[in-house]
């Protein structure tokens, strides 16, 4: 399929030449604009070619390592604040500048047990934490 050479018309030859002028940003706004408008995803045929011939084991695999953000650090901010220091090894100073500017990822490419115990421990403390 990569030796096959496609054949567009004047109309199609037209659209690809204006597409070409456009800079990096404004191509990247019509892209979003027809994923918007049309539902289609300039990813999806490729992620499409990929997943057969993987055996369809990609589309099973799950994801090995996470951020872990702190989303909003609730009412508890004393009680966040210990607990971030427990699973981080922050100084004072430093857990209380994170909670304070949350929303913030505390730490990033973490193991997803890790993930796992670091967002439980927290969330017991009363913050909000998502795994991205």
């Amino acid at each position: 399929m990569a030796d096959a050479t496609i054949t567009l018309t004047a109309e199609e030859q037209a659209v690809i030449t204006a597409l070409e002028k456009l800079n990096v940003i404004a191509l990247n706004n019509v892209v979003k604009y027809m994923e918007q408008t049309y539902g289609i995803s300039a990813a999806a045929p490729a992620a499409a070619a990929a997943a057969p011939a993987a055996g369809g084991a990609a589309a099973a695999e799950e994801k090995s390592s996470y951020n872990v953000e702190l989303t909003d650090s609730g009412a508890q901010k004393i009680a966040v604040i210990k607990a971030l220091r427990e699973v981080t090894g922050l100084a004072l100073g430093d857990a209380k500048a994170m909670v304070d500017s949350a929303p913030k990822i505390i730490k990033e490419n973490v193991a997803k047990e890790d993930a796992e115990k670091m967002k439980k421990t927290l969330e017991a403390a009363g913050a909000k934490v998502s795994l991205k």
